[in-house]
């Protein structure tokens, strides 16, 4: 099982956050911040969803300002893999704008100077021991990290991932997720890196979906977050439902759930290590069930969860928010 924390913990984990914010990464952050269990340090911005990385801070800094959260910092970082080209898909199923194409106000808070990769090692330096990094987009700016401080995984308390397929499908190709294949040399880095991993991959994260009734339950909530979601999910469902999928898989806020509940998901522990030049397998996450590596498990790989649980805390939570 993941490692087990009561919810009625004495402290909440704290935890930065670093993303790529569209549809679903909204989700998770609007999560994390009606969630007593974890404290939110900061939001650090990758390209994924799309490469224009301040349009994904401006993002972040409307989440926040709508949970009226605006002094948690946020820091932006790559817009680019660390040695290929970004050829990601994310505005087909986020939209142009990363939330649903819905029209958003500009928000006043703006992202600070540090960049993410300096922004993480700092925090982890401040705070040895104490903070996790939860990633829900490509790993770029962990391994622009993990170069300026080789320590960080012994700094940080651990890192838990929504990223990779290890025993389903990939949904970008046959065998690959889409925040590992937008850098698999940045997540071959993470996973060689020496630090526990919680990896909340699709082989756990399309177990949970989401439906319109349940989405218009949101939705009447009577506060602005609920409402928020509804419409940044019009689009997002509707890029499901032309894939062949009725309804929407919430994936990041798996990562967000199994740290706030982990006693919802089942796992196993494996060696996960990344494929980076297969010609049809680039960015596929393996599982070494067999030791056949010759490393010891890393990754605590989580593989199914309560659904009808997962919903109603989330659906709690949402309603805590402004």
């Amino acid at each position: 099982m993941a490692e087990q924390t009561s919810p009625e913990r004495a402290t909440p984990e704290r935890i930065i956050i670093d993303t790529d914010p569209g549809v679903d990464d909204s989700m998770a952050i609007l999560l994390a911040l009606a969630s007593p269990e974890v404290q939110v340090e900061g939001l650090t911005i990758v390209f994924g969803n799309s490469d224009n990385v301040r349009m994904l801070a401006r993002n972040a800094c409307v989440v926040l300002e709508l949970a009226q959260r605006p002094e948690i910092p946020v820091a932006v970082g790559a817009a680019n893999p660390l040695v290929r080209p970004y050829h990601g898909r994310g505005a087909s199923v986020h939209g142009a704008n990363g939330l649903g194409d819905i029209p958003v106000p500009e928000p006043s808070k703006q992202p600070v100077e540090q960049p993410a990769a300096q922004f993480i090692v700092e925090q982890c330096r401040a705070h040895p021991g104490q903070i996790t990094l939860v990633t829900i987009g490509p790993l770029t700016n962990i391994a622009l990290a993990l170069r300026l401080e080789p320590e960080l995984p012994r700094l940080a308390r651990r890192l838990v991932m929504m990223g990779g397929a290890v025993t389903v499908p990939g949904n970008v190709n046959p065998v690959a997720e889409a925040n590992v294949h937008n850098d698999p040399e940045a997540a071959r880095l993470v996973f060689h890196a020496g630090w526990p991993i919680t990896m909340a991959g699709l082989d756990v994260t399309t177990r949970v979906r989401m439906d319109d009734p349940y989405l218009e339950s949101l939705r009447d909530l009577g506060n602005r977050a609920g409402r928020f979601i509804y419409d940044i999910t019009r689009f997002y469902i509707r890029a499901y439902r032309e894939r062949g999928h009725p309804n929407m898989a919430v994936h990041d806020s798996s990562a967000l759930v199994s740290i706030i509940r982990p006693e919802l998901f089942q796992s196993k522990p494996v060696t996960v290590d990344v494929e980076t030049v297969g010609e049809l397998t680039r960015g596929q996450t393996i599982g070494d069930w067999r030791g056949q590596y010759g490393r010891p498990p890393q990754t605590e790989l989580l593989l199914d969860v309560d659904a009808k649980a997962f919903r109603a805390l989330y659906r709690e939570r949402i309603a805590t928010l402004p």
